[in-house]
């Protein structure tokens, strides 16, 4: 497991599965203490659940593919992205970022039937609760992208999908719908630059907040967007062909639940990935870089 990084003068205020959050030691610097570091760690989790594995070099990876789609998404919505410049200790895999009131919601949106939404198809016709017609396979664009709202969890707590009407309860129902449209409006933009680049995104998460100025509940875009953590990718080609690659954790997630049936079932240890996973899930990571970002992009 790979420890959070000691930064001077910041303190590390929260872990997640894969990303640790630090503020200030002194509030009266950075924007009055507004100021944020989100590092993003080599840890992977699947099933809502952390391993003890790592993939070397994917915090850089994505902090990298996080900044550049934050540049290009902009315009949608504004975001909590400020700068890479942070202190060496994080250099490379982390970014300033705007402190936000985070709202206890995950936005979803599914535009393929990819092999997790099918398993709720092929048991009950339905993607995140939205009837779907018959026949659609793994690989198929659905008639229209979804969106599928979920109550965050807790690192190692299961994220809970529910209603769109138990969301309106959560934030709000002005709140649920803005939400709902901005993630769908996001989702469209991020396809179209993606799919010119040979790339499809099937689905995607996404997290918002609001800055903590009284009265402002404009919403800001947060996290690391459209990564292979929060995104599933697909190269176009193998799409069109059926059964696509997803270049993405979704690839560790297949994986795992092949090789330890029993702690998916919460049985047992966490599985241990073997050096030939961990080293084709960071050659994904990296194949969707290049394409995104071109040849060059990590240096």
């Amino acid at each position: 497991m790979q420890l959070p990084p000691i930064i001077p003068n910041w303190t590390r205020v929260y872990t997640g599965k894969v990303h640790d959050v630090y503020q200030p030691v002194h509030t009266l610097a950075h924007t009055a203490g507004d100021t944020m570091i989100l590092v993003a760690s080599d840890r992977i989790a699947v099933l809502d659940r952390v391993l003890p594995s790592v993939i070397p070099g994917k915090g850089q990876v994505l902090t990298r593919i996080a900044a550049w789609w934050f540049d290009r998404l902009e315009d949608v919505v504004p975001n909590h992205f400020l700068s890479t410049e942070v202190p060496p200790e994080a250099a490379g895999r982390a970014m300033l970022v705007q402190r936000l009131r985070m709202y206890p919601i995950e936005c979803t949106v599914v535009g393929y039937m990819t092999v997790r939404a099918f398993e709720e198809y092929a048991r009950a016709g339905t993607v995140g609760g939205h009837e779907l017609p018959a026949g659609l396979s793994v690989g198929d664009r659905l008639p229209e992208a979804l969106f599928v709202p979920s109550r965050k969890g807790e690192a190692g707590h299961d994220d809970e999908t529910i209603s769109f009407a138990q969301m309106c309860d959560l934030v709000g129902h002005e709140q649920a719908e803005q939400l709902r449209e901005i993630s769908l409006e996001l989702y469209e933009r991020a396809f179209g630059i993606a799919k010119a680049k040979g790339l499809i995104i099937a689905e995607c998460k996404l997290e918002f907040g609001a800055s903590y100025d009284s009265g402002d509940n404009d919403f800001v875009l947060a996290d690391q967007a459209f990564t292979p953590d929060s995104a599933t990718y697909w190269l176009e080609s193998e799409a069109a062909d059926g059964l696509p690659r997803a270049f993405g954790k979704e690839y560790v997630r297949n994986v795992v639940r092949k090789k330890a049936v029993e702690w998916v079932k919460g049985c047992g240890p966490a599985p241990v990935l073997e050096p030939e996973v961990v080293d084709e899930m960071g050659s994904r990571y990296r194949l969707v870089e290049k394409k995104l970002l071109g040849e060059g992009s990590a240096h």
